[in-house]
């Protein structure tokens, strides 16, 4: 149900929209919430009303991990269940923003209110700077009303949060939203263990890019490092190496010792169907879970919020397979 925010929690992480100039280039910087009144008071901009809290110490989101996500996650159901604000704005640097959109999508699954990400491509305070469009137009959307659940707001656009990725490192519309077809069965509910309020944990994950002459022993070293579920990117439809009997061994055996093995195709317009070639057929038969038309980002997220959240082998491959907040399915 969309509602116009009246108050927002800002949940600020650093990133670039934050950072200064420092003897070694820019760096992420505290100081963010004076700066940002002080912005608001000079433009007149007319907002809901509003409170910061920051995530210390502020980082570069190139160094975002997942204990980061649980902090944000934690930091958001915290404020909410207190009934402190019915929006939030979260400032995040650009570099891994489509993932912590999409792991949030995964991780504030019930959440009663809606969360919207955004960030800057320069600095605020800097000349062309695209900082205060950004979120001050976060703002404003907020307090039109959105749904409930994770989206981005950048160079004006709203996106899903579990379907964009970034395509550019220059251009300030750095983000969007690919031309994946999406289908797939939506879950009837969200179970009590996928619910916002449910803890996670970390969880060894990985992302391998299939290739022209990969190597099964290539494969099975990043398996034996201790990998809980894998995102194979594989060609087209789904396909790979199907005639590589070794390589079908290594994610066979991978998955009969509980690996969680699914599948995203590498192509930006295209979606897995493990069908249509006999060489997804072959690869299917490992074990691998489609992905459909999810990015790596999404996959990455889901995965990581399913296995954190103590999910066996089977309970992740069921959910994985289902649309949980229209990752998979429109």
């Amino acid at each position: 149900m969309t509602r116009p925010a009246q108050c927002l929690l800002v949940l600020y992480t650093g990133g670039t929209i934050g950072m200064q100039l420092g003897d070694q280039g820019l760096m992420p910087a505290t100081g963010f919430e004076a700066r940002m009144r002080d912005r608001q008071a000079r433009d007149g901009q007319k907002l809901p009303s509003w409170y910061f809290r920051e995530l210390l110490p502020p980082i570069d989101s190139a160094s975002m991990n997942q204990r980061n996500w649980l902090e944000m996650a934690a930091s958001i159901r915290e404020e909410v269940d207190a009934g402190r604000c019915d929006g939030v704005l979260l400032l995040h640097g650009t570099d891994t923003l489509a993932y912590s959109a999409a792991a949030l999508s995964f991780l504030l699954l019930g959440l009663p209110v809606p969360v919207l990400l955004t960030g800057s491509m320069r600095p605020a305070g800097t000349p062309d700077s695209d900082a205060w469009a950004n979120l001050f137009g976060a703002m404003q959307a907020l307090h039109q009303g959105l749904e409930p659940g994770v989206q981005v707001y950048f160079h004006g656009k709203l996106m899903h949060g579990a379907r964009l990725t970034k395509l550019g490192a220059a251009e300030l519309d750095a983000f969007a939203v690919l031309p994946r077809p999406r289908t797939g069965p939506r879950a009837p509910a969200i179970a009590s263990a996928l619910d916002y309020h449910q803890p996670r944990r970390p969880v060894s994950l990985a992302v391998l890019p299939l290739y022209p002459g990969i190597q099964a022993a290539q494969v099975q070293a990043l398996l034996d490092s201790g990998v809980r579920g894998l995102v194979l990117e594989c060609y087209g439809s789904g396909t790979g190496p199907a005639d590589d009997a070794a390589l079908l061994a290594t994610l066979t055996a991978a998955r009969q010792r509980g690996v969680v093995l699914v599948a995203i195709s590498q192509c930006p317009q295209g979606h897995v169907e493990f069908g249509i070639y006999a060489a997804g057929s072959q690869l299917a038969a490992t074990g691998l879970v489609s992905a459909g038309g999810m990015t790596r980002e999404a996959a990455l997220g889901k995965l990581f919020a399913l296995l954190g959240a103590g999910l066996d082998q089977a309970q992740v491959e069921h959910w994985f397979a289902l649309d949980l907040c229209g990752e998979r399915a429109d």
